[in-house]
């Protein structure tokens, strides 16, 4: 039976059944004439340089604008370049960026559409490999095969304004299926029944919360006042911004955790596994934000 699926709250029960079980608490306080831009420097020329868990660094840099749509967005450029698209993390590697009215918006549709289908495929191998092959009593084996296809919102929203406490928000939805294919063979007779294809739905909401401010301590320094954002998974709604029940219990559901520095931007990020194992970690090492921007000069 295919038991992982690389997003929260997800498990195979049976090989066509997907459950999504998500819940969480709501308390919403406001955070008093403050703005996005204090927590997103976006002058060129500036660069973060983090860590991750096992000491590879990353490099952003902020270089230039670009025009898309006749929308005019910043970009990023990031050292050393990605090879392997299980490794993107769209909370942190964005190319191009918005600071707009309501918001902290990440232009990353292609991406995390390329990313998503990557884990998918890479964890979709791993439980297809451990299947193959296996013969029953009879003599009987069972062969599996998949096609996926993903289609992701382009814009995730880091960061809405007003800044406000535990109120949740609509980061970002993504939607498709995985079409699994079952062919059972057995030497000498017919399996009836035994070709099948069991279409499972990818229908996901990323959420995102503030839940607190928090004095966060990295190789770069010591950041005070900074922003703890938490973002997850849960099942899609029919209305737009409907929410499911929801509980202060948040054990046994992986997380993602941002925390965001006043003039700085992010300096530390952790993905955990639901079993609270941390997955992947960057932490900032060093940076230097421009006081204006080269752009203008």
């Amino acid at each position: 039976m295919l038991k992982r699926f690389p997003f929260k709250g997800v498990v195979y029960r049976q090989i066509c059944i997907v459950s999504l079980l998500i819940i969480f608490g709501v308390n919403a306080m406001p955070v008093a004439e403050e703005s996005v831009n204090d927590y997103f420097p976006r002058m060129s020329g500036s660069f973060w340089v983090y860590a991750d868990q096992d000491g590879n660094e990353l490099t952003r840099r902020a270089i230039h604008k670009e025009k898309i749509e006749d929308e005019m967005y910043h970009t990023f450029s990031y050292e050393p370049t990605l090879e392997d698209w299980t490794d993107y993390e769209h909370y942190i590697q964005p190319n191009f960026y918005q600071i707009r009215k309501d918001g902290i918006a990440f232009f990353v549709g292609d991406e995390v559409e390329k990313a998503f289908e990557a884990r998918l495929r890479r964890d979709m191998d791993a439980d297809i490999k451990e299947q193959q092959g296996i013969s029953t009593t009879d003599g009987a084996s069972a062969d599996f095969s998949y096609e996926i296809e993903v289609e992701v919102e382009d814009d995730f929203y880091l960061l809405p304004t007003p800044i406000v406490f535990d109120k949740e928000w609509t980061a970002m939805r993504i939607s498709g299926s995985i079409t699994l294919k079952l062919k059972m063979q057995s030497p000498g007779f017919q399996i009836p029944g035994g070709d099948q294809v069991n279409a499972i739905p990818i229908d996901l909401v990323e959420k995102g919360k503030v839940t607190a401010k928090e004095t966060v301590k990295t190789l770069a320094g010591t950041f005070g006042d900074c922003l703890k954002i938490e973002y997850w998974y849960t099942e899609a709604t029919k209305k737009e911004d409907a929410t499911k029940p929801t509980s202060s219990d948040t054990s046994g559901i992986e997380l993602t955790t941002l925390w965001l520095a006043p003039k700085v931007g992010i300096v530390k990020f952790v993905r955990k596994s639901a079993d609270s194992k941390v997955e992947k970690s960057l932490e900032l090492t060093h940076y230097e934000i421009k006081s204006t921007d080269l752009e203008s000069k």
